[in-house]
């Protein structure tokens, strides 16, 4: 068992009439529900963040969401209050099957810095732990899908490809934000990393 999919925020403000929905976002569930059946190991990802996150427009005076802003880390994009931590917006799709994870990591709880990556925070530096996990199980196979492609799962793949795990993207099981074209320079960026995209 060396491969292993990994299933990126699908949570309740991701998905229509989330506080950050992505267009669609509830439309790949029961494709991701029949992907973790022939999965052997399956892991979650849950964006966990407290109130008053600095990623949130509503943390900074006379910004709006989808505003850009500088943090110590470099360029951040300032979002609707989302994914709070304990929250039904937090919480996964109902319709998700989670009864077979392996492993949830949640990501983005600590207040002043972003967390896109399933494997890292925005600062590039701090570790969420996973890629520990996944050389202790011996994965060297990683199947991504989830929410949003153009974020979430492509900064969790550039991660994966440069640690050098094999790594594919299933696009019919993803959707994304798409703004000001952010869909076209991820699918670059992870063609460029050699990331298989299926």
């Amino acid at each position: 068992m060396t491969k292993a999919l990994l299933v990126i925020d699908v949570q309740n403000d991701f998905c229509p009439l989330g506080a950050l929905a992505v267009s669609d976002g509830d439309a790949i569930v029961p494709l991701i529900n029949d992907m973790i059946q022939d999965h052997a190991i399956v892991i979650l990802t849950q964006d966990w963040h407290p109130k008053g996150h600095s990623s949130f427009a509503s943390s900074h005076a006379g910004k709006a969401p989808f505003e850009m802003t500088k943090m110590p880390y470099g360029d951040q994009v300032l979002w609707p209050d989302h994914c709070i931590q304990g929250s039904q917006g937090a919480a996964f799709h109902r319709d998700l099957d989670t009864s077979r994870a392996d492993l949830i990591i949640r990501k983005g709880y600590t207040p002043s810095i972003d967390s896109y990556s399933a494997f890292f925070e925005n600062d590039r530096r701090t570790p969420t732990g996973l890629e520990g996990y996944l050389r202790t199980r011996g994965i060297t196979e990683l199947e991504l899908v989830g929410l949003a492609t153009d974020y979430c799962v492509c900064y969790s793949a550039l991660d994966a490809a440069n640690l050098g795990f094999k790594t594919r993207v299933h696009l019919a099981a993803c959707r994304a934000i798409d703004m000001d074209g952010s869909l076209d320079k991820a699918l670059h960026d992870m063609r460029n990393a050699k990331v298989d995209i299926i």
